[in-house]
């Protein structure tokens, strides 16, 4: 009988919220059943002695103590030991994370890694969106500074991103053209996206939740006032939502496509049904605030859909 243990590579839980995060969403659930939850961060994976090996700690989640979650014990852990494991931590997508994926290439065909090492890799969050780029509002992807002028010329206001930042972070929208900031961010970033700015993002975005090639639900995030940022960790607030059919058409082909590419787990965003351009793969989110929302708890669809 294989170990019901399910590892976690993810960042130190002190870091995490509980009331909107979905790593510990998704453990809650599979302790229920009987699972032991292994937790640790990407730095303490080595490979030793040909055997992938990681130091780190069981660890208990519990929603109804005001702190949610007890360290067992301390535990250096053969990988192989687990059922499951669990690629959670946050981007930024650097060097650091992509050498995970390659330690944990050398053990997945034994053990389910989700969402699989080599897809993570694969799969730039932004760049991959590139396939769908008629779903989108106009964008390009670039570090050369006469396109963004170009482009800029064309569309007057502009959103502008690093190809691997997360959560909302170093996103500027541009009213007039500043070469200063386009420069700094390019120095600091290499590669950006410009997409053209879709002013229904007052009314706020819409993140689905893909599972194992299924449309699984959908919510709504709206900035706070005088924002155009729809990231809970940058102040939105989630609201329920019902999607349109060009979004649930677009949503299922990606879905599909994702499951080709061994993405079990994905997020994807619209804003005023257009894709955004951001796949999720790395560590999507949300999961947690539609349950809080709706009660619909995708978590267990999570883990049904893996057999767990």
């Amino acid at each position: 009988m294989m170990n019901k243990i399910v590892a976690i590579q993810v960042n130190h839980p002190s870091k995490l919220n509980p009331v909107t995060d979905t790593s510990i969403f998704l453990a809650n659930e599979i302790q229920k059943k009987g699972y032991k939850i292994f937790y640790y961060e990407p730095r303490f994976l080595s490979i030793v002695n040909s055997k992938v090996i990681a130091n780190g700690f069981f660890i208990r989640f519990d929603y109804h103590k005001k702190k949610f979650f007890k360290i067992l014990k301390k535990k250096r852990l053969n990988l192989e030991e687990c059922k499951f494991i669990l690629i959670r931590q946050d981007p930024p997508f650097n060097m650091e994370y992509i050498s995970s994926t390659y330690i944990l290439d050398t053990i997945k065909n034994k053990i389910k890694v989700i969402n699989d090492p080599t897809s993570i890799r694969n799969i730039s969050e932004k760049l991959y969106s590139a396939k769908y780029i008629k779903f989108m509002p106009d964008t390009i992807f670039t570090q050369n500074l006469e396109e963004i002028e170009k482009f800029f010329k064309k569309h007057r206001k502009v959103i502008i991103k690093p190809i691997h930042s997360f959560s909302g972070n170093n996103i500027h929208l541009l009213n007039k053209y500043n070469l200063r900031l386009i420069k700094k961010l390019i120095k600091k970033h290499n590669y950006l996206m410009c997409q053209k700015y879709l002013p229904k993002i007052n009314k706020g975005d819409k993140r689905v939740f893909l599972i194992n090639g299924k449309l699984c639900g959908a919510i709504s995030r709206i900035p706070k006032k005088g924002s155009f940022l729809s990231n809970m960790s940058k102040g939105a607030i989630a609201v329920k939502v019902k999607l349109t059919k060009k979004e649930i058409r677009i949503s299922k082909l990606i879905a599909k496509q994702l499951k080709k590419e061994n993405i079990f787990f994905a997020g994807i965003d619209f804003i005023d049904q257009k894709l955004n351009g951001d796949i999720n793969v790395t560590s999507p989110t949300g999961l947690k605030t539609l349950y809080d929302l709706s009660k619909i708890n995708l978590a267990q669809t999570f883990w049904k859909e893996l057999k767990a």
